[in-house]
């Protein structure tokens, strides 16, 4: 049986083995060759080549020691090497090229090397380096950052043709010199992806950054001063998170084509509020996301300008993400009065316990115990056309969260449907209970007819409101990509 399973897989066609193989790591689908000769020519044939070093380590491994790093890095590296030398370059164009590995010694090197090879030889679509150091960010101290940043800059210097082909460059746990960013940005001149994670720049205030392909940049819990977008002609999404020089922070020069932003960060009680007109001037953003992380909002609530006009004519989707609970809401509409086209809004309200900090470092970095902003009432009295979805996640049956539904059902006047979601968890929440406020929401049909008479009494709306128990809507989590709704 086993026997003619196998041929009647090996009479397949090469492309069909291949759309196979492809769905396999390398690692299993170099393994495949072992079966005949037919299938020990394929492993080189594959167009998606997704090199990941967490492939190698050993089995039920969860720390790993020193020699166990060594071991797993020259494993991955190994099967860089075996995958590309063996390819034949008239055949098969290599369409996804990713390698994840640790930054380690002269290993990076040898990757390089061996990628910078392929490319002179072979067609290459897209091609990844993900750099890995041995500590995580919130391991890493002054000097890991130090010694790993001299050891990427040392690959960098040593790898200039894998570099400049490559497309999507992912850097953690970095410290970089004056020039070394400018550098990489010069020298990758193929580079669509550029995402840091804990680095920083030593000396640098302002970031400049220019680049002809650059479509996608992710900067979260990075110290680089100013970061001024001053040329980037193809950039259409942008992740900015937890800056640390707060007031304006980010200046977008020219990045016209920018549509997708995510802006978030923990409001401390000095931070100047920011103002989105400015913040985000130079851009016309389809789809925005502003994350508070339970704290104070940080958000300045403007009226009604030419220039806030310009920043939020285009905008479709608005995610307000863990706003702090049992603060007025109110002043989220401001950015409905200005945006004219938008067509949903969702928030979260959340006190994440189990991620704030709730001892006594709160009062040695200057947490705010006043998390709320307010908005002039007057400038509440406008008709907005579009939006026709209103999604909250973490409802409560409270007054401040029922008027706010209200105000924005009166305001909405051709709004569709209204989802009320209880609060959403995580993987910490669940493992402890304990961190977990309770909230009111209307479980029973005999509450939800009541939270629904008080929301529309005098409303002239025809939306629907749901109140979805126990999943979130398969729509729904792909858009805001939650985990499972937590149900008492």
């Amino acid at each position: 049986m086993g026997k003619d399973l196998d041929d009647r897989l090996s009479n397949l066609p090469d492309d069909i083995l291949l759309t196979i193989l492809d769905r396999l790591n390398v690692r299993d689908a170099a393994r495949t060759a072992v079966l005949s000769t037919r299938w020990s020519k394929l492993p080189a044939m594959l167009s998606r080549l997704i090199i990941n070093v967490w492939d190698f380590r050993p089995p039920d491994v969860s720390e790993f020691r020193e020699d166990e790093f060594a071991q797993t890095n020259a494993a991955a590296i190994e099967a860089t090497k075996s995958m590309l030398e063996r390819r034949d370059s008239t055949r098969n164009r290599i369409h996804q090229l990713s390698v994840t590995f640790f930054l380690r010694e002269s290993d990076p090197i040898s990757i390089g090397h061996t990628v910078a090879q392929t490319m002179a030889t072979h067609k290459v679509g897209m091609a990844e380096f993900i750099v890995l150091t041995k500590k995580e960010p919130i391991g890493c101290d002054e000097r890991d950052l130090i010694d790993y940043g001299q050891q990427f800059m040392l690959f960098f210097d040593a790898c200039p043709d894998a570099f400049a082909g490559i497309t999507r460059l992912h850097l953690e746990n970095l410290r970089f010199g004056e020039s070394d960013i400018s550098n990489v940005l010069v020298t990758c001149k193929q580079l669509k992806d550029l995402r840091f994670l804990n680095c920083d720049s030593e000396g640098v205030t302002t970031l400049q950054m220019e680049h002809s392909q650059l479509s996608e940049l992710s900067i979260v819990d990075c110290r680089l001063g100013k970061v001024m977008l001053n040329w980037l002609p193809q950039l259409t999404r942008m992740t900015f998170e937890g800056w640390i020089a707060f007031h304006y922070a980010l200046s977008v020069v020219y990045a016209p084509l920018l549509e997708v932003v995510n802006l978030t960060n923990v409001g401390l009680s000095w931070h100047k509020m920011i103002e989105l007109s400015k913040f985000l001037r130079g851009t016309s953003v389809r789809d925005l996301k502003l994350g508070f992380k339970s704290e104070k909002i940080w958000v300045q609530p403007e009226c009604l300008t030419k220039s806030l006009s310009s920043v939020f004519c285009q905008l479709r989707f608005l995610n307000l993400d863990d706003i702090p609970e049992g603060y007025n809401l109110t002043w989220t509409l401001f950015v409905l009065k200005a945006a004219p086209s938008l067509k949903e809004l969702w928030m979260t309200v959340w006190d994440h316990l189990c991620k704030m900090e709730t001892d006594e470092k709160r009062r040695a970095v200057s947490y705010s115990e006043n998390k709320g902003v307010e908005w002039e009432s007057s400038a509440l009295d406008f008709q907005h056309r579009s939006l026709a979805t209103l999604t909250i996640f973490g409802f409560e049956s409270e007054e401040y969260m029922v008027s706010y539904v209200r105000g924005v059902m009166e305001a909405a006047v051709n709004l569709e449907e209204v989802f009320l979601y209880h609060r959403l968890t995580c993987g910490k929440c669940r493992a402890n209970p304990n961190t977990l406020k309770r909230i009111r929401y209307p479980w029973t049909k005999r509450q939800r007819s009541s939270v629904k008479k008080r929301i529309t009494d005098g409303v002239d709306s025809f939306a629907i409101i749901h109140f979805p128990t126990g999943s979130v809507r398969g729509d729904h989590i792909a858009k805001k990509k939650v985990p499972v709704v937590f149900s008492f």
